[in-house]
């Protein structure tokens, strides 16, 4: 059988493997900022995997993502907060608050924070989506409450200045664990363990979709009512998945804030909620491994862009959207599949042909 590289990059674990190893080579090509900027991609990377679980394979779209992705960065700033200054904040004294608040004293314990980090989402994901699902919301109008939500967390943030940091948010982290974040080489640990952290949650996400229950989200997307009618209840399946890709984002949100150095309300308003689905769109939904490709070229060439045309660079990015929107609506992932359909077109013209010279027509 003919070798096709196309055939064996469409599989995902090994597209995967290959840009897991570009990624971890990527130290000995760039600066330290390059290095940190990749970082944050690679959060970003983690993240739109829930979501592509939820969104690509269940079929329920959120644009409320960027509320789990901030509980968990906002709960680990805070542990780095208390980190780089034991006692009260300023601005909480600036606010007449001169004792933490019982939150802040729980977090300064590392294991609570990452695990609060995971935990806190998925609690309120599994509350939301029980009261949602239970009650058969979706669609649209599933869609509307999420964008409701994160109106409503913002602003409860912003308004609870005294404890939150208001629109100012939390910034001002110096050490992780003891070390430094300036330290180019605590920044690269950081690195390799969001790579680490990347690779585990693509291949926990991959088996789930690859068994049984995947198969059943996939069902819930194509034909809900079916698998209702069949005896499943569908609703804790939504409910499930849901909490998974909550908790998923919270991490994302934790390794975010290591490498950003800040967290505010701006970095989960509904904005940041369109983009991440934006992300999933452009890399090609339903793939797990398409999400991750459009998280990072999407915020790397955001990047470039900013950079070498900071007036009119928006422009550009939205030529790459439409560009992607009109030629490719399967996302990135779809030139894959062109390229493997064109190879096994080749290769059953191979198979004819021999065939006809071993066996000729009278």
């Amino acid at each position: 059988m003919k070798f096709s590289v196309a055939n064996y990059l469409m599989d995902r674990k090994w597209l995967f493997i290959v840009l897991v190893l570009i990624l971890i080579a990527m130290p000995l090509l760039l600066s330290d900022f390059r290095i940190n900027l990749l970082g944050r991609y690679i959060a970003f990377a983690i993240l739109v995997i829930g979501l592509d679980l939820l969104w690509g394979y269940t079929g329920v779209l959120s644009l409320g993502h960027g509320i789990f992705f901030g509980l968990g960065a906002y709960i680990m700033a805070i542990y780095l907060k208390m980190e780089a200054s034991p006692g009260v904040p300023d601005f909480m004294m600036w606010n007449g608050i001169m004792e933490l608040p019982w939150f802040w004293v729980v977090l300064q314990n590392p294991l609570i924070a990452i695990l609060a980090g995971i935990m806190v989402p998925m609690f309120l994901a599994t509350i939301l989506g029980f009261f949602t699902f239970r009650n058969r919301i979706k669609d649209v109008y599933f869609t509307i409450l999420t964008q409701a939500l994160v109106i409503v967390t913002t602003t409860l943030i912003v308004s609870q200045q005294n404890v939150t940091g208001g629109t100012n948010g939390l910034t001002n982290f110096t050490t992780i664990f003891g070390y430094s974040l300036s330290n180019p080489s605590t920044q690269k640990v950081i690195y390799y363990i969001s790579i680490g952290i990347l690779v585990g949650v693509f291949f926990f996400c991959y088996k789930l979709t690859n068994s049984r229950f995947g198969k059943a989200l996939i069902a819930i997307r194509d034909g809900e009512n079916r698998l209702r009618f069949s005896g499943y209840d569908t609703s804790m399946f939504k409910v499930f998945i849901f909490a998974i890709s909550a908790g998923i984002a919270g991490l994302a949100g934790m390794l975010f804030v290591m490498q950003v150095g800040i967290i505010s309300p701006t970095m989960m308003g509904i904005v940041p909620s369109i983009e991440m689905i934006l992300w999933v769109a452009i890399g090609g939904r339903g793939t797990l491994i398409g999400p991750v490709i459009g998280a990072i070229i999407t915020n790397t060439a955001k990047t470039l862009f900013s950079e070498s045309y900071p007036d009119i660079w928006l422009y550009f990015l939205g030529a790459v959207f439409v560009i992607v929107v009109v030629f490719l609506p399967g996302g990135l992932m779809s030139l894959f599949e062109k390229l493997k359909r064109r190879g096994g077109g080749n290769e059953q013209s191979t198979v004819v042909r021999k065939q006809e010279v071993n066996h000729p027509t009278s």
